[in-house]
């Protein structure tokens, strides 16, 4: 072939040293268009027209999914568009087109701020207390309350009830106004929906969403990880180890406190200290039924049976006594762990069941009184209740 021929051949024409190809590519390489972007047509020299290669996206484009804005109506054009994609289109992937809520839909993304997210809950900054449940009130039956007018709630020489939960540490004001005009704010067992509404914060019972607001900052209520030997009162004339000697290094040692309810001297775990007499007297009064879990450490094997029987109940020296309900939560050679929930205030009623049917206890561990657990909170060690924990608390026991 000729010189002439070879410069006036379609492949010479459009090869990288044509000006009129690099003019047109605005100075783009042409490793940008390998999957797939502009045509090749007749401007870059070329005898016969080229078809560029379909863009692997275009099949997945759902055109009734195209969100609105500019990149919708994007052709093969764009670069952009053209750009094969890592991401799993929303329209392929398993359960889109289930309606949500049934098995195997996608289940929505959180959003923050979105209702039900912390900032909206009643003290949902709080570190204690976020996974108690819901809140559980007694099944004591009360009698009709009428309804009263709000206008009677309200307390003209009183404070802002937004104001008033805000200082509580519920949540921020504007979230306290937004819970009052949802209708989860109630004042003196009346529900609150007016942002105007006064109240006196010495007399008057707020609760939100179910939990009680203390709003007395005299009360104190703890949570005590007492040790094996530990005496279970606040001065022992013995001289042994009691729950005083733990006090001393709290910054509540000045006030008076009494323990809610008895350990023995060999059983461990929860013992709830507080100031709050009315709470106190609740918690221990046998009409509230306020569950107590225990785990139990006896020698094994445990037969079948036992638990069933100590359901059903065993006859005591002082009557009968049962368990709500028996767990086996492991067993190893000689040994078996069990936890018991029963709500019964008697002496040493855990220790007296277990030795009615043939097992006595070789440990006793109280993890719960109500809805307050001990967690990985460390024997010998007092800490303060959370106001997510107090108002679950109260609420077990009507107030």
């Amino acid at each position: 072939m000729t010189q002439a021929g070879r410069q006036g051949s379609p492949r010479n024409s459009s090869g990288r040293n044509n000006p009129q190809r690099n003019t047109s590519q605005g100075g783009k390489s042409a490793g940008a268009f390998r999957d797939g972007a502009p045509k090749r047509g007749g401007g870059f020299g070329s005898d016969r027209p080229q078809r560029a290669p379909k863009p692997r996206e275009e099949r997945f484009i759902d055109p009734d999914l195209a969100s609105d804005g500019p990149q919708q109506g994007r052709g093969a054009a764009d670069p952009k568009a053209a750009r094969p994609s890592s991401r799993k289109p929303a329209a392929r992937k398993p359960g889109a087109k289930k309606a949500p809520g049934t098995p195997g839909a996608l289940k929505p993304k959180p959003r923050t701020g979105a209702p039900g997210a912390a900032a909206s809950r009643a003290f949902g900054s709080e570190r204690f207390g976020q996974n108690l449940g819901p809140v559980r009130r007694p099944s004591r039956k009360k009698g009709p309350r009428g309804d009263v007018p709000q206008s009677e709630l309200h307390d003209a020489d009183g404070v802002r009830l937004q104001k008033v939960m805000a200082s509580a540490g519920v949540a921020s004001r504007r979230v306290c106004e937004e819970m009052i005009a949802e209708g989860r704010v109630e004042v003196d067992g009346q529900v609150v929906t007016e942002l105007g509404v006064r109240v006196d914060p010495k007399t008057s019972v707020i609760h939100v969403d179910g939990l009680r607001i203390q709003l007395d900052e005299n009360l104190v209520y703890m949570v005590f990880n007492k040790p094996k030997g530990v005496v279970s009162t606040m001065e022992d004339p013995e001289g042994r180890p009691c729950i005083s000697d733990f006090l001393k290094s709290n910054k509540n040692t000045g006030e008076r406190l009494f323990h809610v309810g008895r350990l023995d001297v060999a059983t461990e775990g929860l013992l709830l200290l507080t100031n709050d007499g009315e709470l106190a007297n609740r918690l221990t009064h046998p009409s509230y039924e306020v569950p107590k879990t225990y785990l139990v450490q006896v020698r094994g094997p445990f037969p079948q049976g036992i638990g069933a029987q100590l359901k059903e109940g065993v006859e005591l020296e002082d009557g009968f006594a049962s368990v709500d309900s028996f767990r086996l939560v492991d067993s190893t050679p000689g040994h078996v762990l069990i936890e018991v929930v029963l709500h019964s205030g008697k002496n040493r009623i855990v220790r007296r069941l277990f030795d009615a049917v043939g097992f006595p206890v070789l440990r006793l561990v109280r993890v719960k009184v109500g809805p307050i657990g001990l967690g990985d909170q460390r024997q010998g060690s007092i800490r303060n209740l959370g106001k997510q924990e107090v108002g679950h608390l109260l609420a077990s026991v009507g107030l």
